[in-house]
């Protein structure tokens, strides 16, 4: 990537520089990104191997837990690694790497779950027409355009900051190198690009949450219509839903959607979006759905069904 920067490494300062609060970080971060890698990848192996979790809910509940983990590794890895050197330092091309995924993953997050609220609503206050409107066809093109659209933010973030001049200091008051940071550093007046990458995300953001309130707003109004059973079981997926919105929109919105002032605010709240979200998910989705929770005691049950038949044969 041409820059015109004398600037060609990164120094990432982290969440601490006191070497014990490092040592004990590595160890609690660890832990949780194996919770996030063992979580996430439950619930994708449960949906695909399950014949019950083939609605359009559990279809995107699996990209949203493939996502989280993409999103998380773009970070957590790194920041990990780097509790145990001195020397943390990213070079300018990674910085951008990591700069672009964390944006394609993050929007990309925030897209499956707006398709989410609109699955929900369709369920709930069209079931009728649920089959003929959320047909995998359509799910299938949603998915795409998922993608495309996360693609298209990050790419504008990730080039709006890759073109501005770094001619020194490259100390990064961050565990990741985001556009905020970035932005501090750069040895240029970056008030007009401060606001085109908040009006981007912003604009995102804000969009997708109108249509999430909108969605919800619809349902809880539609739920008076129905049976005290049909208004607990809505309530119990669209609960969990709620939650993993608002544990990671409220977050991102204030990183994201206001000039940043205070780097270590917004590095405190971005480990609760980068990894804390992405660890809750998982528990969140299983503890209230029967059907995820007996779909996964089902696949122990087979996998240990066919460990038992194979020490049998030996």
């Amino acid at each position: 990537m041409e820059n015109a920067s004398s600037v060609k490494e990164f120094i990432l300062l982290g969440l601490s520089e006191n070497q014990v609060i490092q040592k004990i970080c590595f160890v609690m971060f660890l832990f949780f990104y194996m919770i996030i890698m063992s979580g996430n990848l439950l619930i994708v192996v449960t949906v695909m191997s399950s014949q019950h979790l083939k609605s359009p809910m559990y279809f995107f509940l699996s990209y949203l837990s493939f996502v989280d983990i993409c999103y998380s590794s773009v970070t957590t890895p790194k920041m990990i690694a780097d509790f145990l050197i001195e020397n943390k330092t990213i070079s300018f091309v990674g910085c951008i790497m990591q700069l672009f995924g964390l944006h394609f993953f993050g929007c990309t997050e925030i897209f499956i779950l707006t398709v989410m609220a609109y699955d929900r609503y369709t369920a709930i206050c069209r079931p009728l027409h649920y089959t003929t409107l959320m047909t995998r066809r359509t799910c299938d093109r949603m998915l795409i355009c998922l993608w495309v659209g996360g693609f298209v933010h990050s790419m504008v973030q990730t080039l709006l900051t890759s073109f501005l001049p770094f001619c020194g200091p490259n100390k990064i008051d961050h565990f990741f190198c985001d556009v905020h940071p970035l932005l501090q550093l750069a040895c240029t007046d970056t008030y007009a690009v401060g606001i085109l990458v908040v009006a981007n995300s912003g604009m995102i953001t804000l969009s997708c949450f109108f249509i999430l309130v909108v969605s919800y707003i619809v349902i809880l109004v539609s739920l008076r219509r129905q049976t005290s059973e049909g208004r607990h079981k809505a309530l119990s997926t669209c609960g969990s839903h709620i939650t993993v919105v608002i544990l990671f929109f409220g977050p991102c919105t204030f990183s994201y959607i206001r000039p940043s002032s205070n780097l270590s605010e917004d590095k405190s709240v971005a480990v609760f979006y980068t990894v804390i979200t992405p660890m809750l998910n998982p528990l969140i989705y299983t503890l209230r759905n029967e059907e995820v929770k007996s779909a996964i005691k089902k696949l122990w049950r087979k996998n240990l069904l066919c460990n038992s038949s194979r020490e049998s044969e030996e």
